[in-house]
């Protein structure tokens, strides 16, 4: 058995050597940089993991006898789910890697934003002291925060914020209600989390309904007070619709990791702005994160190439209406 490591960012690739070796399957690593490359390094491949090559419907219908195609990580967006269906490939990724860290990365954004902690620091480093450059600031307490998303990563937030005096509400249409309320967290339609929130985390997938969820009508009827924090995937928030909000005082800031083009450019309005806090797509990273996304994409490949059933397939239900 052949498995393909597209491409990867991380120091080295032992925890995927050691285990695909162990299964006694031949692992290739590369680093490609074209679909003609992917094609020709891909085509003879049971296995395929990838991080950020887009596995196009091209690279995958040269595919001669691949199984499975795995993703460094959560959003497979980078990955044609279609066309990896219809040659009836499971498509995968590793769910729960980096929950811990997204949630903490998504509420340090939160608290900072609620204290404006950007603005006064600056202010400090300026020679200013006093809090005047933060008014008005108001009590954490008794505000609203609203989950976009409900699956792993919105489920921790909700469990760790839980004890700071919010009403927490989500939208999710395909959550029971029962999950949320299992949590304290109240279900709502998006229109009522949008005007409603003081605070609101994104956490859902990248799908063609998700593109540019948040838009200018959105920022409209949010809050003026109103704050959001994208830890998903950029292209959620349109981008310029974003900037003309906060530059109208429409909404009061924004917290992002990640964006619609990246890396984000140095001259982006977004670094200038001292109600805005901006990280490199890395909410997910701690040492303990790489060894887990880098395992368990690993050992997901060794499960389906052994002839299980794959934990993680996001293609399952297509998978099967298809047959």
């Amino acid at each position: 058995m052949k498995v393909v490591i597209t491409d990867y960012e991380y120091d080295n690739i032992d925890n995927e050597k050691k285990i695909i070796a162990e299964a006694g399957f031949d692992l290739y690593a590369y680093q490609c940089n074209s679909e003609d490359e992917l094609i020709e390094k891909c085509r003879d491949a049971d296995g395929v993991i990838v991080q950020y090559c887009e596995i196009t419907a091209r690279v995958i219908d040269a595919m001669e006898h691949c199984r499975i195609i795995i993703k460094y990580g959560i959003g497979v967006n980078n990955i044609d789910s279609a066309a990896a269906t219809r040659k009836g490939i499971y498509v995968c990724n590793v769910p729960d890697y980096g929950v811990d860290e997204v949630s903490n990365h998504a509420i340090t954004m939160i608290m900072m934003l609620s204290k404006k902690m950007i603005r006064i620091t600056n202010s400090l480093r300026a020679g200013t002291w006093g809090y005047q450059c933060v008014e008005p600031l108001y009590r954490f307490r008794n505000k609203t925060l609203g989950l976009v998303g409900f699956g792993r990563i919105p489920r921790m937030v909700a469990e760790k914020m839980k004890n700071f005096g919010l009403e927490i509400v989500a939208y999710d249409p395909y959550v029971p209600e029962k999950a949320a309320q299992d949590l304290g967290v109240k279900l709502v339609d998006f229109d009522t989390l949008v005007k409603m929130s003081d605070y609101i985390s994104v956490h859902c997938p990248l799908t063609d309904d998700t593109t540019h969820l948040f838009n200018r009508g959105v920022f409209q009827k949010m809050k003026n007070t109103a704050c959001i924090v994208n830890t998903a995937r950029g292209p959620i928030v349109d981008q310029e619709d974003l900037i003309e909000a906060l530059k109208n005082g429409e909404i009061a800031g924004a917290g992002l990791d990640v964006y619609e083009k990246e890396p984000i450019t140095k001259d982006n309005p977004l670094l200038q702005m001292d109600n805005v806090i901006c990280t490199p797509h890395c909410a997910w990273y701690s040492e303990d994160a790489i060894v887990a996304v880098q395992s368990g994409a690993a050992k997901e490949v060794v499960n389906v190439l052994q002839g299980n059933m794959p934990w993680h397939a996001v293609n399952m239900t297509a998978l099967k209406n298809q047959n």
